[in-house]
């Protein structure tokens, strides 16, 4: 049994600590730490009321790295996951080298000054990780993260090669609000107003946000309007898997999500340059996340269900010629907070955040350096996949999306 520090006190965190406190034979002790100590109290209450297990709490500023090392020095975790900002990846890494202390996450690094998700600054820890004999595991959530396994379990079971994929996020809930998102909205909003890019031919291609639409039929949910996006793990799919032409990120978007995005970019409000209001530095975006209802506040309203899965092409390990698989969970809004008293979307990567925690503190997946999922081997991954509440299903399609 293991203890570990996880910081981050929003939905995912919720999830993530409701999970490792249901596995007391894998985590021995959980810790969670934010900047708002009330959001870590009112998570170990719902903990210790569903388990009956204590969560020990801390105030923290992740920004602050030396504040961080030293509750890391304090705890002494044999891991800390990060569910905070990806603004605060590198401080925290940093913390934890100070500390001595494995570190993972569910999402890759971004400035705050730029809408710009890359592993060029994580992937630069490799050396001071491997130095210091310790390991960082990046984006074990779900898109990045399951994912990510789901690709290079097809790769290991059905597909000699991939030679193109396509990943289809589907949200198919309902939480009855006019417009809210379903995870921190700040970093939600930065995401979906970025250029989408997709991996092709060995290169980049770049299209403007949203301008990229497809229908698809989800089961479970039915056809849902679906945009090209850019997502963190094509970059390392398209790294660890070398002979891709192709690699595609869809999420789906309702028609209302839309109009209110686009009258809300069109006044200033998703601007994330610094703006004077009274006298006062103001980021609009920042307010507007402010006025808009707390994603970890839906889940009693959100009903329906998501679907989260990888369409890829290649040949087949048999010898039989080129296949399709698609490989995909479906998620159930209310079966998750009736769990975990969280919504779906924080569920599906609440659970891979400590599905990825157990295998590092149990040593199945192990080394020293910074790691992404692509790397290891994704059966022991997709096991607990299916045992801690998203299992998986895969099947043979005719052929690749017609588009």
């Amino acid at each position: 049994m293991a203890k570990v520090l996880v910081i981050g006190a929003g939905g995912v965190g919720s999830v993530a600590v409701h999970k490792m406190a249901m596995n007391p034979d894998i985590f021995g002790e959980v810790v969670l730490a934010s900047r708002t100590k009330s959001k870590c109290d009112a998570i170990a209450a719902s903990v210790k009321q569903r388990t009956g297990r204590d969560v020990a709490t801390y105030q923290i500023d992740a920004d602050d790295v030396a504040a961080t090392t030293a509750l890391i020095r304090e705890v002494k975790p044999a891991l800390v996951v990060n569910l905070a900002l990806p603004y605060q990846d590198l401080a925290i890494m940093d913390a934890c080298l100070a500390a001595g202390v494995n570190y993972m996450d569910t999402a890759n690094y971004e400035p705050r000054e730029e809408a710009k998700f890359e592993y060029k600054w994580q992937w630069a820890y490799q050396e001071k990780f491997k130095a210091a004999g310790l390991m960082a595991l990046l984006g074990s959530g779900f898109d990045p993260g399951v994912t990510s396994a789901f690709a290079m379990w097809l790769k290991k079971h059905k597909l000699k090669t991939i030679r193109t994929l396509d990943i289809l996020d589907c949200n198919g809930g309902d939480h009855g609000q006019h417009f809210a998102t379903n995870f921190n909205p700040e970093i939600n909003i930065r995401e979906v107003t970025a250029p989408a890019r997709h991996w092709e031919n060995g290169d980049w291609v770049e299209t403007p946000a949203m301008a990229v639409k497809q229908t698809f039929d989800f089961e479970a949910v039915g056809p849902k309007n679906m945009y090209l996006m850019y997502h963190e793990e094509l970059e390392s799919l398209a790294k660890f898997i070398p002979e891709m032409e192709r690699a595609r990120f869809w999420m789906t978007f309702g028609d209302a999500y839309i109009t209110h995005l686009t009258v809300l970019q069109n006044v200033g409000m998703t601007r994330i340059d610094p703006v004077i209001y009274e006298g006062k530095e103001i980021i609009p975006l920042q307010f507007l996340k402010a006025v808009l209802p707390e994603p970890s506040s839906l889940g009693s309203t959100t009903k329906g269900k998501t679907n989260i899965g990888d369409i890829a092409t290649g040949e087949a390990l048999d010898g039989s010629g080129e296949k399709t698989f698609y490989i995909y969970n479906i998620c159930d809004h209310e079966d998750a907070y009736a769990e975990t008293g969280n919504q779906a979307v924080s569920y599906t990567t609440g659970v891979p955040a400590m599905i990825g925690a157990a295998l590092m503190v149990q040593g199945v997946w192990k080394g020293e350096g910074v790691f992404n999922m692509e790397q290891f081997d994704p059966d022991p991954y997709m096991d607990m996949l299916n045992k801690h509440g998203l299992p998986w299903q895969v099947k043979e399609l005719e052929g690749p999306l017609a588009f």
